[in-house]
């Protein structure tokens, strides 16, 4: 469902990483390594936000680079910077989300939103929202849609205890049949949903 082939990344003189190749089964694969080894820029590749420098990604079969639309709508992404829409509400975005994906706003998507607490913050606009609860707001539209893949960066910063356990929970339910990908530095989430660690640098 999720694969990788041949990536390379570069910011000016600074190679990230080249010749990263990966296929990826259904589970949970956290990146856990120390900063600075790229697994931001990767996400975001995998993600079709940040554009390699070589390489493509294949979502579900669709290529990231030649077939974007597609490869995206199986696809949910949830970024480490939680604050792009600021004047957005909660229930906006997730009503924008849906659409983007050709699916409704369900009851199984509003009852993840209810349990990582997200109801009485719905109808506020982001930039009233704190960190945790914006990261609510995209956790709970990774669930939309039925994606093959989930990408996050960073899920659990900023949640708090009784969210940080839904979350866990929901990662181990989606890595039944799908993969989740995600960069955490919380060995907590990484055993709770049973994550396998992945070293960006060993993905050759």
């Amino acid at each position: 469902m999720l694969r990788i082939d041949n990536l390379s990344k570069r910011y000016g003189d600074h190679l990230v990483f080249q010749g990263l190749t990966h296929t990826f089964p259904a589970g949970c694969a956290a990146l856990c390594e120390e900063d600075s080894t790229g697994k931001s820029s990767l996400l975001g590749i995998m993600a079709g936000v940040i554009a390699p420098d070589g390489g493509d990604v294949w979502i579900d079969g669709h290529s990231v680079i030649h077939a974007p639309l597609q490869a995206k709508g199986r696809l949910a992404y949830v970024p480490d910077n939680c604050l792009a829409f600021p004047t957005q509400t909660g229930r906006g975005l997730l009503e924008l989300m849906a659409e983007e994906k050709h699916t409704a706003l369900d009851d199984a998507t509003l009852d993840l939103a209810y349990r990582l607490g997200l109801e009485p913050h719905l109808d506020k606009r982001f930039e009233q929202m704190s960190t945790g609860t914006r990261r609510k707001v995209f956790l709970t539209a990774a669930a939309l849609g039925n994606p093959a893949v989930v990408i996050a960066d960073g899920p659990s910063s900023g949640l708090d205890a009784q969210a940080r356990a839904v979350l866990a929970k929901q990662f181990k339910t989606w890595a039944q049949d799908r993969v989740v990908v995600f960069a955490s530095h919380d060995a907590e989430l990484v055993q709770a949903c049973g994550a396998r660690e992945i070293n960006v640098a060993a993905l050759r």
